[in-house]
């Protein structure tokens, strides 16, 4: 067991005792308290773990607490401060949820999708969230929100 220094959210913190393989997943839900982020499978097909390690999209249940120094870890609650990030607010303007469960880890990859090094196009974005489950099935409103985000043009506002 040791202790880990992470930056999350912004905030630095200190994980005291953890096991070095300890999911990324388990230190923000049961020892950060950030429950954001969701436990869907556990073994990185779902998604709705999904958050933001040094601003890529990564699956938080299979990055180990031992992996992140000197690491920055975004998590839905630290995309913005007030909701207003842009990908949260497509959301809830296309009324993309119905349970909600798996949005949180959606909306953090449409996030690093569209900020990513290539220049978003709605084909790539959605290639990113093809990757993810919804067991409501609202594939459409997801598709919605990212032809909002994305405009007419097809290409990031």
């Amino acid at each position: 067991m040791a202790g880990y220094a992470l930056t999350v959210n912004g905030r630095k913190r200190t994980v005291e005792s953890a096991d070095p393989d300890l999911p990324l997943l388990w230190v923000l839900r049961d020892l950060l308290g950030l429950t954001g982020t969701k436990y869907g499978c556990g073994v990185g097909v779902c998604g709705a773990c999904t958050v933001h390690v040094d601003g890529q999209a990564m699956r938080s249940c299979q990055v180990p607490v031992s992996s992140l120094a000197g690491r920055t870890i975004t998590t839905i609650e630290g995309l913005s401060l007030d909701g207003v990030h842009p990908c949260q607010r497509a959301w809830l303007d296309e009324d993309v949820a119905q349970c909600g469960y798996c949005q949180p880890g959606m909306i953090m990859t449409c996030a690093a999708a569209l900020r990513g090094p290539a220049r978003a196009t709605r084909e790539s974005v959605e290639a990113a969230l093809s990757e993810h489950v919804c067991r409501c099935g609202t594939y459409g409103r997801v598709r919605r929100a990212v032809a909002r985000l994305l405009g007419d043009s097809g290409a990031v506002r």
